[in-house]
């Protein structure tokens, strides 16, 4: 006779890890994918990509794509919302003492450095967008995205109230994502004559030494 308790608790168990591996399993299959839609992208250009072609050169069909992916235009959006966090990620191992504003700014390196040889990189990611007019609404609504993974450090930093109401810390994260974006817009302009970093260094400086940002 089976005890119910104990099948209770094996069959508990069991789907918690299949799901975790099943969102392993996707999350891998997206990055392959991703890589390979990037490659393409260098290649072809983001219009002359087909969602076929991705699929094919991934060795998916294109039914499979479409269960990792709503449509190419994601595949770009999706790596844009990975930046966000890579930067959040950045900003929260940067020197406990270090003001505020300059911690951002470091954090912003992640994505405005290079990073060669590296599908889906930051600045591939930046020309794509810039190529792509229909993704750049999209796009700075992703960026804006940034401020809320961001702010509760910049709150945590200045030892304010609840991030969601901390004004402060707000601000400061939608600043330094409009310098942001207003660096990588230059950096397209002149098509990648002068490095983003530089370009994100002019924008934020420009702000650095107003009591705003003072920290």
């Amino acid at each position: 006779m089976v005890e119910p308790a104990k099948s209770s608790s094996t069959s508990g168990a069991a789907p918690s890890g299949r799901s975790s591996l099943r969102e392993r399993t996707r999350a891998a299959m997206r990055a392959e994918v991703g890589e390979v839609a990037f490659r393409l992208f260098a290649e072809r250009g983001f219009d002359n990509t087909t969602v076929e072609q991705i699929a094919d050169a991934a060795g998916l069909s294109r039914t499979t794509f479409f269960r990792y992916f709503g449509t190419k235009e994601e595949l770009v959006l999706g790596r844009v919302g990975e930046f966000g966090r890579e930067v959040a990620e950045a900003l929260a191992a940067r020197p406990a003492d270090e003001r505020p504003w300059e911690a951002l700014r470091r954090a912003f390196d992640v994505v405005a450095g290079p990073r060669p040889g590296e599908a889906g990189a930051p600045m591939d990611a930046i020309r794509l967008l810039s190529d792509a007019c229909a993704l750049m609404t999209r796009q700075w609504e992703k960026t804006q995205g940034w401020q809320s993974m961001l702010a509760p450090e910049i709150s945590r930093r200045l030892g304010g109230p609840d991030p969601a109401i901390d004004l402060r810390a707000n601000a400061l994260a939608a600043a330094a994502i409009s310098c942001f974006d207003a660096a990588t817009d230059a950096w397209t302009a002149c098509g990648g004559a002068v490095p983003l970093a530089d370009l994100t260094d002019q924008a934020m400086g420009y702000l650095r030494e107003t009591d705003a940002v003072a920290g």
